[in-house]
């Protein structure tokens, strides 16, 4: 899979483009700090590779927080 087609695949699990910016930049931090990836791991792939396969994977997901009560809701 092309990284294009990586990003398009996980932009269609997001309402967002800013959501998956986000969850990418998050899950990369976890990823260089050392947390396991949800996914297999080819030899070639970047933290940003792997984040945007888990996210297109479905293996991450986001949930909306509604500011007003506080109350997470899912997305």
């Amino acid at each position: 899979m092309t990284k294009n087609e990586l990003v398009q695949a996980a932009l269609s699990k997001t309402e967002n483009p800013q959501i998956l910016i986000n969850m990418v930049s998050k899950r990369v931090r976890q990823l260089g700090q050392g947390l396991r990836p949800l996914i297999h791991v080819e030899p070639r792939m970047t933290f940003m590779d792997v984040a945007l396969k888990e996210i297109a994977d479905g293996k991450l997901t986001y949930k909306y927080i509604d500011e007003e009560n506080n109350i997470p809701q899912e997305a």
